[in-house]
């Protein structure tokens, strides 16, 4: 692959995560812009994350006949004609409609991406392509916030969606030059084949670990927003997106997550140190100082990308056949997981109040812990029937 169709398929990468994440720092802005309280402010996060969950059941009908590069062309025009039409809206529901349809246009792109990049590496490059393609989607998710909550303290919010229309509009022109149209390879989800993994007590176990811990994560830092505001510190858009400096911890752990599990006894305990941490970094936030919050950040996101950067490798080692239903069945979970706690946990938070807020992550994150322990190491990997739909 050409380093130039290289850096472009990095550089949407980048767009698509940013995308995803833009409202987050802006949150309380918007709720009083649009005069809509927490929780369904949040919605604005919540529904874009929905079809990440339902993308590997729903996507795979029609992306086994789609190319890559088409995929991409038309999903990224979506993705920036939605973007730019916030600029003009006076209504939340009118807002909720156009983040649902960026959310669409999301996991077309991130499989695009992901099938062109495959497809497209040389023999033995895959797994350093693939690696690229993991840190741009963390820097993706930082940038994202960090300049949104930038644009918007110097310009108006409207301004930071209108400036990441563009540059997604600068990607779709980049797009076109690409010359290679490999197809896609998306295995779609037998329902049969689903309901037989799912009968596994050990693969439901792990689902279930991911869907509580990126659940909690993914609620934190969609609700932060509000208590930094609340506590009245002082920070503009700008300050509450760079908050989420620590997100960048999850490049580092990811690529030091194996040789960890390797020093202390193997991915099932590390994934155990992940929850552990997860639940020491809830202590920072129960804190009202500005810097152990900004600390507390970056031990969140430790704790989170080591589970999430050992949980795929665990569940391939038990995985025989039907590994993309396996693989795509994560992902529904994981999302589903953020699309929950993205929502849900708010009304706990408006209602009892921030100490309250963090006892329940602090449960559902025990949960996971608790699923986590009754998994045994893998033996080998066993085969799952492939059912019928």
């Amino acid at each position: 692959m050409p380093i130039t169709h290289l850096l472009t398929i990095q550089y949407c990468t980048v767009l698509v995560m940013a995308a995803l994440y833009a409202p987050q720092p802006l949150l309380p802005v918007l709720s009083e812009a649009f005069q809509v309280g927490e929780a369904r402010a949040s919605l604005l996060i919540t529904v874009t994350l929905l079809p990440l969950a339902l993308a590997p059941i729903a996507y795979g009908f029609l992306l086994q006949r789609v190319s890559a590069r088409r995929l991409l062309m038309v999903s990224i025009w979506v993705l920036a004609i939605s973007q730019a039409a916030v600029f003009l809206v006076d209504r939340f529901d009118l807002f909720l409609v156009l983040r649902l349809i960026q959310g669409l246009a999301i996991p077309a792109m991130l499989t695009g991406l992901m099938t062109y990049l495959g497809a497209s590496a040389g023999p033995g490059r895959i797994p350093q392509v693939m690696a690229m393609y993991v840190a741009s989607t963390v820097m993706g998710g930082f940038l994202g916030r960090a300049l949104s909550g930038a644009i918007s303290a110097g310009f108006g919010w409207r301004w930071s969606f209108l400036a990441f229309a563009m540059a997604t509009v600068l990607g779709a022109l980049l797009l076109q030059r690409l010359k290679s149209d490999p197809a896609v390879s998306f295995q779609r989800v037998d329902p049969g084949a689903a309901l037989a993994v799912l009968r596994r007590p050990q693969f439901l176990r792990l689902y279930g670990v991911v869907f509580c811990a990126f659940g909690a994560f993914a609620s934190l830092l969609n609700f932060l927003p509000f208590r930094l505001t609340e506590l009245g510190l002082g920070l503009s858009e700008r300050g509450i997106g760079l908050m989420y400096s620590g997100y960048l911890m999850g490049v580092v752990v990811s690529l030091v997550s194996l040789h960890l599990a390797s020093r202390i006894g193997g991915a099932m305990n590390t994934m155990l140190v992940g929850v552990l941490v997860l639940m020491l970094a809830l202590v920072f936030f129960a804190m009202g100082s500005l810097w152990v919050i900004f600390a507390g950040m970056f031990v969140l996101c430790a704790g989170m990308f080591l589970i999430h950067s050992l949980a795929p490798g665990v569940l391939n080692q038990r995985t025989g056949e039907q590994r993309g239903v396996v693989n795509g069945l994560y992902i529904a979970f994981y999302y589903a997981g953020g699309t929950t706690g993205s929502f849900l946990p708010g009304f706990i938070y408006h209602g009892f109040g921030w100490h309250a807020y963090l006892a329940s992550l602090a449960v559902v994150v025990a949960v996971g812990g608790w699923l986590l322990r009754g998994l045994r190491p893998a033996r080998k990997a066993p085969k799952v029937p492939a059912g019928r739909p």
